[in-house]
């Protein structure tokens, strides 16, 4: 589940963002709303482990994460979180493949390949495995990006304002694949958005309201 009470985070310039208390089941999708600066980017990292929390209680798939050491949070992020930043941080220098195989190499553990090639049918990718990031268009390095955040079957994928810069056609693919992964690999979704599109075509999602 999610859950957030008395949750709040100050930045160095001393500016506060203040968090309302909230809670959503396992598999659930949820959609963090708001405008630009409202704090959805900040509770991203707040639930993935980037950002210590410095007041209040946030419960993310079971584990609460005030209090937990920086160390075990590298740990639990890798072994149970997908993420899927607005920036998709994809290797410029790497083939799609190879993207996907860092999602094993950066935690130590072989590479699943057999699950990496059930990705990369899954999401429509077959056929441009090799390509650089450079050479993709921008939905299909998305799909990278999330192919990515899925190759270690994660119980959560946090995914950071996936449709801001797609056509309406380019933002309903990419949100029927959101859905459709996560059902598939029964993770729970978080989406941070300040698009409308995103809740029309997420009817039956929790929303918190930044």
């Amino acid at each position: 589940m999610l859950a957030l009470r008395g949750l709040s985070h100050r930045y160095s310039d001393s500016s506060r963002l203040v968090f309302p208390d909230f809670a959503a089941h396992d598999e659930q999708a949820v959609l963090l709303r708001g405008p630009s600066g409202s704090g959805k980017s900040t509770l991203i990292a707040l639930a993935a482990g980037l950002f210590d929390v410095q007041q209040g209680s946030l419960c993310l798939a079971g584990r609460e994460l005030a209090g937990m050491p920086r160390t075990a949070r590298d740990a639990w992020r890798a072994a149970t979180l997908g993420v899927v930043p607005q920036r998709l941080h994809l290797s410029a220098s790497l083939s799609v493949r190879d993207n996907l195989a860092l999602a094993y190499l950066s935690v130590g553990v072989p590479v699943d390949r057999a699950r990496v090639d059930e990705l990369l049918a899954a999401l429509g990718l077959v056929g441009v495995e090799r390509h650089k990031p450079g050479a993709l268009s921008v939905g299909q390095a998305q799909r990278v990006a999330l192919a990515r955040a899925l190759a270690r079957r994660p119980a959560v994928l946090l995914v950071d304002e996936p449709t801001g810069n797609l056509d309406d056609r380019a933002a309903a693919d990419v949100l029927s694949l959101l859905v459709d992964a996560a059902q598939r690999n029964r993770a729970m979704l978080v989406i941070a958005t300040h698009d409308r599109r995103v809740a029309d075509a997420m009817p039956g999602a929790a929303s918190l309201n930044l």
